[in-house]
Formats: structure tokens, sequence, C-alpha cells
């Protein structure tokens, strides 16, 4: 197994192809750069993304960038086929780009070959250094495991990608493929963050028996803990908040603000101090985002803070890795 070093923070790339809205190439750039210039060397991006827009300005990007002073990681099991869009429909899986492509789930090893081809050819760089597996339950669990993790182990024996894993939001789903397969990483979506930690329970104890590291996205909780004030409209899941939820949050919040912590600050940091954690990746749609996302975190953060956490319920004491 060889996972490149990945820093602490990353890059997500959803939010470059358009994710929720238009973004120009101009604020793209500006974006990937702000993120570079912030010490930023590990950019993740998907086909699936801006059907290739997210992997076309960033393989833009990190073209001017030397080689070997950066990671990327791109997704397969989403092949994009060319259609006629004569209308000019545009993406309905909220990306907003014209539809002139349609994902098509692929777990075979043709369709692992043909995706990382073409993600080479749209980024336009020589090597994708991890290939995850994007979203296997979502479509078919069995056939991405006996399908296409056969199928990414022969590409890593071949020296097509460096390393190898699966990204989902399930942690069930990457429980079996970390047990079914050789990998490398895994990249784990909303399910290891301040306020939830469902993942803990035997994923990331398995994932350091095995040696698998671990990228931690969507720690946040679609929003829910992205400013230091929880408004009472705020989403969880993309969907309005719970109210045991919301007050959760609000309680996080609350001893954050006692300690002089911004609430943000305390979730990036609580999601890449676990021993699993090989790095964590936040999008960004603006310079200044990513800019604000690396100063928190490495803001200063008191022991303290997190005992009262323990203390108050809100954080298991087994998980405080402070």
């Amino acid at each position: 197994m060889s996972v490149p070093e990945l820093g602490r923070l990353g890059f997500g790339a959803a939010g470059i192809g358009n994710l929720y809205k238009a973004m120009s190439d101009d604020v793209a750039a500006a974006t990937l750069e702000a993120g570079w210039d912030a010490g930023l060397r590990y950019f993740d991006t998907a086909p699936h993304y801006g059907l290739g827009l997210s992997e076309r300005r960033v393989g833009a990007f990190l073209s001017t960038k030397p080689r070997d002073e950066f990671v990327i990681s791109t997704k397969v099991g989403r092949v994009l086929d060319p259609v006629d869009n004569p209308s000019g429909a545009r993406d309905t899986q909220g990306f907003d780009v014209p539809a002139d492509t349609v994902r098509r789930w692929d777990p075979s090893e043709a369709g692992i070959r043909r995706s990382i081809e073409d993600s080479l050819e749209r980024t336009g760089l020589d090597r994708i250094d991890i290939a995850f597996l994007h979203d296997p339950d979502v479509y078919d669990l069995e056939a991405g495991i006996n399908q296409a993790l056969p199928a990414l182990e022969k590409l890593r024996a071949e020296g097509l990608v460096s390393a190898i894993g699966v990204g989902a939001n399930s942690s069930d789903a990457l429980r079996d493929c970390v047990q079914a397969a050789d990998l490398d990483i895994i990249m784990l979506a909303g399910r290891y963050s301040l306020l939830e930690q469902p993942a803990a329970t035997d994923l990331m104890p398995l994932c350091l028996e095995r040696g698998v590291g671990i990228v931690n996205v969507g720690v946040y909780n679609s929003g829910l803990l992205a400013r230091p004030v929880v408004p009472d409209d705020a989403n969880y899941n993309y969907a309005p908040a719970p109210a045991d939820i919301l007050a959760r949050a609000k309680a996080l919040a609350a001893c954050c603000d006692e300690f002089g912590v911004e609430l943000p600050a305390a979730a990036l940091q609580f999601a890449a101090a676990h021993p699993s954690v090989s790095s964590v990746v936040v999008g960004a749609s603006k310079p200044g985002q990513i800019v604000e996302t690396a100063q928190r975190m490495t803001a200063d953060i008191p022991t303290e803070m997190w005992t009262a956490m323990v203390s108050r319920g809100l954080l298991d004491e087994g998980l405080f890795h402070g």
C-alpha cells in the first residue's frame, strides 16, 4: 500500500464544478490559487462534479504547478456519456452546467479503465494519484465490491494509479469495502464530525488495524457547523435540521464561544484529530472561504474546551484526541 502524504487540510473541488451555482473560470482559478497559497497540496475532484468541469478546472490549475508538489484524487464508477442537448438543458444533480453528458454507473474493469483515461484527458495531467470508487452504495454495492475493487487493485498493480479507495456516505458500506479489498484509503462523508461519530464504532478502528487512511469530508454536516452561530433554519443532511440535532449543534457552539473558539474551527480540528484520519477535505466557492478555512485549521483551541464538551455530554471521552 502506498498513500501519498496529503496534509492535514485538502481542497474539495465540487464547488469548482459549479455546485448549486455557476462560477466563472477566473474565480475558480483564484480560489484554487488561494488554497495553494494557504499551503494546501491535496486536491480532490470527480467526473460527477459538474459533468467533468471540476476535473478540467483543477487540471488546468495544477498544470501550472510542479507535478511532484501536489496530490490529486478523482473518482471512478460513473462514466460520462455524451448526449445531444439541443434545448440547452441543465444538469439535474445539483451542478449549474449544460447537460451535454449523462452519468452512467459502470463498475466493470473496462468502465474503470475508461473512467481513469477520461479523467486523465480532462485534467491534462500525466497521472492520477488516488482513485476512489464513488458512491457504490448508491448504485450497487455488491457489484462495486466484486467488480470495481478488483479492477482498481489491478490498475494499482500496473502503476496506473498510486493508491485506491472508496468514497461513500455510509459507514457500513465503507466497512464492507475495507474488509473485502486491499484498499489504501477511504473517503468518509459526514459520518465522523463534532456533531456525530457513527464511524468511530467499527470503521475507524478497522482502518487503523489494516493501515487504511481516511479522508474525512462533510465535516460541517451540510453546513450545520459551518458558522460560529447556528441559525434556527440550519440544514442537516441537506434538509431542515431536526430539533434535537439543532439543539446539540447550538450547545456545541455555545461551549466553543465560552472559550473564544469559533464552532467551524472546532469542527475542523476535531475531524482531523482522530489517528485514522489522513486529511480533512473542505470545499470553497471563493478565495476568501478557503483562506478562512486554512486559518481555522490552525486556530488555537484550549484543551479545557474539549474537556468541557466531554463533561457536558457533548463529546465522548473516548474520542477526545486533543
